[in-house]
């Protein structure tokens, strides 16, 4: 399975990519919102892991956007972020996303919410 990393700080991306190999997990980087979103029609992933706050377009518009596309609208999309106040993580699943996990996470986190978004049957995204 396929999953799109949208990171924009080189280590945290390359650490994500090293998780989700070791879970048998075929990651898919991005190191931008605008290239997600190229990526994610490209490539169709099944899941996108979004880190939120990156420069130029950020996390809330790209999961905006995806949810707007009729080809990308249904990839479920964990919101990786350095925040977690409650207004700030209410607005990531404003913006679309199915869930959030705040940074700095464990492995065994990381891989029980993507086992839980990949589950989820496609009516409830």
């Amino acid at each position: 399975m396929k999953i799109l990393i949208v990171e924009d700080h080189p280590d945290m991306r390359e650490l994500l990519c090293l998780i989700l190999e070791s879970l048998d997990y075929i990651p898919i980087i991005a190191s931008h919102g605008k290239e997600c979103l190229e990526k994610a029609i490209t490539e169709k992933p099944q899941l996108i892991l979004m880190d939120m706050m990156m420069p130029g377009m950020d996390g809330w518009e790209a999961a905006k956007t995806l949810r707007a596309n009729p080809e990308t609208k249904k990839i479920p999309i964990l919101a990786t972020t350095a925040l977690f106040r409650p207004h700030e993580l209410k607005t990531c699943l404003e913006a679309g996303c199915n869930d959030y996990i705040v940074k700095p996470f464990s492995v065994q986190n990381l891989r029980g919410k993507i086992r839980e978004l990949l589950a989820a049957p496609i009516a409830e995204l």
